[in-house]
């Protein structure tokens, strides 16, 4: 037997896409209103992409490669989300939790989750979005003890309260900073204490 094509490190791209379309189909048979976005461009660039893409206007549809992800639309039923991606799908491990602020002017951050099955050997990305004057999310911690830190440093970076989580405190940044470093409209401060920062 042929083994499958490895697109990228993790392995066959396909696998990937496989697991975020049977997440989303679980997902919604449990209730829970989930969209699925895939790539609409190839794995690998084609010759003379780069020179397109960047003669698009700016109301054409959008275009990006890499993985599907599953945006949740509401996230007051997040750990209802992850409990059944854990539990059910077999994604036994989460690998990272961050954010993400595309622009200054947006009135939301994108919440991260990005888990792994050992068993299916695929990843999977669940996003929710965050409103910037309301910055809040259950923890995963009790779905994922594994998401601790990761919310510590996503929370001080970027604001967001992960309500019950364990510990809450700073890993990078002194308790007293003010403002949230990856923001969009994050203003550097030219000294901390005395201490210049530039």
């Amino acid at each position: 037997m042929e083994a499958p094509k490895r697109d990228t490190a993790w392995g066959p791209m396909e696998v990937h896409f496989q697991a975020a379309r049977e997440a989303h189909a679980a997902l919604q048979e449990a209730g829970l209103e989930v969209e699925l976005h895939q790539p609409n461009l190839p794995i690998f660039a084609e010759e003379g992409e780069a020179k397109r893409l960047a003669k698009k206007k700016a109301d054409e549809p959008h275009e990006w490669r890499g993985d599907a992800f599953l945006l949740l639309k509401d996230r007051e039923r997040l750990l209802e989300a992850l409990s059944l991606i854990r539990e059910q799908l077999a994604f036994q491990q989460i690998v990272d939790v961050t954010a993400v602020d595309f622009d200054a002017e947006d009135s939301v951050l994108w919440g991260v989750y990005q888990v792994l099955s050992l068993t299916k050997k695929a990843r999977l990305t669940l996003k929710v979005h965050l409103p910037k004057d309301d910055c809040r999310v259950a923890s995963a911690v009790s779905v994922y003890p594994g998401a601790d830190w990761h919310e510590r440093e996503s929370g001080e970076m970027y604001g967001i309260t992960y309500e019950g989580h364990p510990d809450p405190r700073n890993i990078l940044l002194p308790d007293d900073w003010v403002g949230y470093p990856l923001r969009k409209d994050y203003e550097f401060p030219e000294e901390y204490h005395g201490i210049s920062c530039v």
